[in-house]
């Protein structure tokens, strides 16, 4: 009997990939590796060598110890090769850009050096963009071509979009042709859509393909996608199912991938709303969502680590508009702080010529203070209380907005549950401030007035709190407009006019 010794060989290597997969697969419980890390090249080309790696036993501990005082030490001492070694095997990529940070130009260009080509691009990706001009200006271009074409695609093109015009030109200038089409076809997406995000290097497979096959093409091809956990099945580009390295595993080696795949695959549009695909990662825990165009056509993925910094974009830009702040891309320190300024006066001015409307009511009602000064002492703690109910009441209702928790055709639920609150939180601190004041100033009646305005202002305030935010969502508008800072103005001028109103009738008062 022959036998056919390469493809012996082959299936020798069959097995043994897929045992690292399943010893990969296992140390993190069946997925959740970071997409950004997965199955390093064991020996990975160094821009000045080879270096064995070792990225998955590495240990947190060790790579605490490699500090940035340990490092400029090393520097000064001129321990090249260690420093080479103590970057490789301690220290992650996110956490060497933070420490980038600290060093001068000199020694920045010196530690990017050390490092392997991979490790470089990764690196370069989680930088800063101060950090990333200064790299560009020092760097040769064959080193910056390494970069780039070690670079996944959706970071070049977050990358090209945050540099200036002439640093871009250089950049494209050593950017292969094939990767230059593809980060063009990306540019040309909404900047807020899936498209935009989106990364094109995914593992697609046909439906005739045996698992053995499928195995042998993610050997081929895996080292230069960015996650393999989710494998794409394609006939004439058309999304047709999907199969996890799980699935694979299991399977035997002469099944179909068709008699294994997934059929019911959930994927989104190009032009979807990027935060919408970042509610699906929250909805479906998945590792990547396939993106597909107008006809089906399976034309990227976007993956977990993309949409974690979505989330975290929107999530801060929904913190600026809570605050009355417009929105900005760059960090604290990298804001001018003539930006800063420019991005709080506009909301601050507003509010400000808004609250103007209380000093009106209050000087509307210049008899009553004549008559009872202490009066004037208690607005302070009404249009307090009142801007606090309504604050709370819209937070929660931004929140369970931003998580698909309430819907704009949920307003009435809304509305009755947020009254029964008032209406019990209010009773409640009345009581407390109509015995304080009883006690204090031994005034019923202004008791009296103090309370009954503290349950109407706290009731009518969680009601703007939570209907002002479902309006906005209703019509269009970012729900985190309606914040804090808008909430309490309004509430303020709607407290002073009720206060008022309640201490003429109650008190006999001519207005």
């Amino acid at each position: 009997m022959t036998v056919n010794f390469r493809y012996a060989q082959e299936k020798i290597k069959l097995q043994r990939t897929r045992l690292q997969l399943i010893k990969d697969v296992s140390k993190e419980g069946g997925g959740g590796l970071s997409t950004n890390q997965e199955f390093r090249d064991a020996g990975a080309e160094e821009w000045g060598g080879t270096a064995v790696r070792g990225d998955f036993e590495r240990d947190y501990e060790e790579r605490e110890e490699l500090t940035i005082e340990r490092i400029q030490e090393m520097l000064e001492k001129r321990q090249f090769k260690e420093l080479k070694d103590e970057l490789e095997n301690n220290m992650y990529p996110v956490d060497l850009a933070d420490i980038l940070e600290d060093v001068n130009e000199k020694q920045l260009v010196l530690i990017f050096r050390l490092l392997v080509k991979e490790e470089a691009a990764e690196t370069f990706s989680y930088m800063n963009s101060d950090l990333r001009e200064v790299l560009i200006g020092a760097l040769t271009d064959s080193e910056l071509e390494e970069v780039m074409e070690e670079m996944y695609l959706d970071d070049t093109v977050d990358v090209l979009e945050e540099m200036p015009a002439n640093v871009v030109d250089r950049l494209l200038m050593v950017t292969n042709e094939e990767k230059r089409m593809q980060i063009n076809q990306l540019l040309q997406y909404p900047e807020d859509s899936a498209g935009s995000v989106m990364n094109v290097d995914y593992i697609a497979l046909n439906k005739e393909m045996t698992v053995e096959d499928a195995i042998l093409k993610i050997r081929q091809v895996g080292l230069n996608r960015e996650t393999i956990y989710t494998c794409y099945v394609t006939e004439n580009r058309k999304l047709i199912g999907m199969v996890s390295v799980k699935d694979l595993l299991m399977a035997e080696d002469s099944m179909q991938i068709e008699d294994i795949m997934e059929t019911n695959v959930i994927h989104v549009d190009t032009h979807e709303d990027r935060e919408e695909v970042a509610k699906v990662f929250n909805k479906y825990d998945f590792l990547a969502i396939p993106v597909v165009d107008r006809e089906e056509r399976l034309v990227g993925i976007v993956t977990f680590d993309d949409a974690m910094d979505v989330m975290q974009e929107e999530h801060t830009e929904d913190m600026a508009k809570m605050a009355a702040i417009m929105p900005t891309d760059d960090s604290y320190f990298n804001t001018s702080a003539f930006s800063h300024a420019k991005s709080r006066i506009s909301w601050l001015l507003f509010l400000m010529l808004s609250a103007t409307v209380s000093g009106s009511i209050i000087t509307h009602y210049q008899e009553t203070f004549k008559l009872y000064p202490l009066l004037v002492s208690f607005i302070p703690m009404l249009t307090g209380t009142g801007g606090n109910c309504g604050s709370q009441s819209s937070t929660l209702m931004i929140r369970g907005l931003a998580l698909d928790e309430i819907k704009f055709k949920d307003i009435f639920k809304v509305i009755f549950k947020e009254f029964r609150i008032a209406l019990l939180v209010s009773v409640v601190l009345a009581l407390v401030n109509g015995l304080r004041i009883y006690i204090q100033y031994g005034d019923l009646q202004i008791a009296i007035v103090i309370g009954l305005a503290l349950v109407i202002i706290v009731i009518l305030s969680k009601f703007i709190g939570c209907t002002l935010p479902l309006a906005a969502e209703h019509i269009g508008l970012d729900p985190a407009l309606m914040a804090a800072p808008l909430i309490s103005t309004i509430v303020d001028i709607c407290s002073i006019l009720i206060y008022f109103q309640i201490a003429t009738v109650l008190l006999h008062i001519s207005a």
